[in-house]
């Protein structure tokens, strides 16, 4: 039976400026050297918080989803699908300046190593409680990374190059499921596209594929990752977010458009959705997710600094549990702290002290 960890995050954490610091200066080896301290520190932090599960913060990731293109050949980072973003207090459509998150893939992609290698061996090593490892869904690469006139040298459509990294990906979750996890959680962004009108109509123009069935595509292929990793004592979980980069997002609209399907048809024990602001539509869909599945709720903002308030949180689950009974609800921060390795727009203090405020709310709601 999956465990319901009633306090979750979704993985990633603020980077120290030593770390960030040693990525763009030192060998690797002293690279290396810094990971290991933060991760063990923060290790310890997520214990003394009162997490039940634990994660490295993403500390040897660029990005969210740099454990695959660091790993599979076949990217060019020197071109890229060029992306709007918005903030919350402009509201302005900007591009935040980072890191590369993603590259153009030019070539057929080869796994030249494990996704998740570097980091595996040191958690199982040093964790100190079950190990949550996340990873990113196939459904974000043909988005961002298939350009007509180059990618479709290589893969026909959009399709064929989801096919290709679902193969990857299954196969090595595969052996991940088995080597001493107890949490799998997919990162699926690219979801929000069919919450929001202007970015289906950009899949239909830009990436000229219909929606309809590009979500059944999607669905099927997040759903073999899923079975390559269906294991026992293995919790499985999906985390759907609309944008989350330097305090930045691109895309709004509640779950009504796709929820039956997505909770329905998503082979996952636990959905961890944002709810942390007006974007993100009601709780009514919720009343739609089957018995025996998890609803974590993403109440606290890991975009603003602003601190929430127990009591504010406290209600609003127990308005989510007028549509899906109180005993399937969970809660987390909406998204991670650093998608990308240089973070949004808070400091460590602050994030540490909203990490407590879903560890403490968790333990008052469910004891």
């Amino acid at each position: 039976m999956p465990s319901l960890y009633r306090a979750d995050h979704v993985g990633s954490f603020l980077r120290p400026a030593e770390l960030l610091d040693a990525r763009a200066q030192r060998s690797s080896a002293e690279l290396q050297a810094t990971e290991d301290r933060h991760i063990l520190r923060i290790l310890n932090r997520q214990k003394e918080l009162g997490f039940e599960v634990f994660t490295d913060g993403e500390f040897r990731r660029t990005n969210f989803m740099s454990d695959f293109t660091d790993a599979v050949e076949g990217f060019d980072f020197d071109d890229a699908v060029s992306r709007k973003w918005k903030d919350d207090q402009k509201g302005a459509a900007t591009t935040p300046a980072v890191s590369s998150i993603s590259g153009i893939v030019t070539a057929l992609l080869k796994q030249r190593q494990p996704l998740t290698g570097r980091e595996l061996p040191f958690l199982c090593e040093n964790a100190p409680g079950p190990i949550k490892m996340t990873m990113p869904s196939a459904t974000q690469f043909p988005a961002i990374s298939f350009k007509y006139g180059i990618t479709d040298l290589v893969y026909r459509d959009p399709y064929a190059l989801l096919g290709a990294v679902t193969q990857i990906m299954a196969e090595d979750i595969r052996t991940l499921a088995t080597s001493g996890i107890s949490y799998l959680q997919i990162d699926a962004p690219r979801y929000s596209y069919y919450l929001d009108a202007k970015w289906t109509e950009w899949m239909q123009k830009e990436l000229r594929v219909d929606p309809a069935q590009m979500l059944t595509a999607s669905l099927k292929a997040d759903n073999t990752c899923f079975a390559a990793a269906r294991h026992a004592g293995v919790t499985l979980a999906i985390h759907l977010c609309r944008g989350n980069n330097r305090s930045h997002w691109y895309a709004e609209g509640g779950y009504d458009a796709i929820a039956e399907r997505l909770f329905h048809e998503l082979a996952v024990d636990r959905f961890l959705l944002e709810y942390d602001d007006q974007r993100s539509g009601t709780f009514e869909p919720l009343r739609l997710v089957p018995k025996g599945k998890t609803v974590v709720l993403g109440l606290v903002s890991s975009k603003r600094p602003e601190p929430e308030h127990k009591e504010d949180l406290v209600r609003r689950i127990n308005e989510a549990s007028r549509f899906i009974p109180l005993d399937q609800l969970a809660i987390s921060p909406q998204c991670g702290f650093a998608s990308t390795m240089e973070g949004n727009l808070l400091t460590e203090d602050q994030q540490w002290a909203k990490l407590q405020l879903v560890a403490d709310t968790a333990r008052e709601v469910w004891g």
